[in-house]
């Protein structure tokens, strides 16, 4: 199945490869300070494959990179070492993520290993272009 979506102007694209329907696909929230101000959901899934196309503007973060059109300015993924979780609004069919949100997770006291080995194990394959 391929999950496709785009920022408010288009500039940004994705594209999820994955065997899960938007219903199987996790929904989380985080409680970082950057996600806080943004109040997205996000989605992953670590047995599938997100391309991101486009100019993207990348604010630096703790280990990873947030991922805004620098058009329009919307969060599409946040990404680290070939790996992201896509903010689940900017797909085409985002009213059909229906799990339940998880419970919002602070990651503050997270050391980088124990972070890194988190988002190897949950974060979706990524490639940006």
């Amino acid at each position: 199945m391929k999950l496709d979506g785009s920022c408010h102007c288009g500039a940004l694209t994705v594209q999820l490869d994955t065997d899960k329907s938007p219903a199987e696909l996790p929904v989380r929230t985080c409680g970082c300070s950057f996600c806080m101000k943004h109040r997205p959901r996000i989605t992953s899934d670590p047995a599938g494959h997100v391309t991101i196309t486009g100019d993207a503007s990348r604010y630096q973060f703790g280990l990873g990179h947030f991922l805004l059109c620098k058009t329009c300015g919307v969060f599409v993924a946040a990404f680290d070492t070939g790996r992201a979780v896509i903010n689940l609004e900017v797909f085409d069919r985002a009213a059909e993520f229906t799990q339940p949100s998880t419970q919002l997770t602070v990651y503050d006291t997270e050391d980088v290993a124990t972070r890194t080995a988190r988002r190897a194990k949950n974060w979706t394959p990524a490639t940006v272009r």
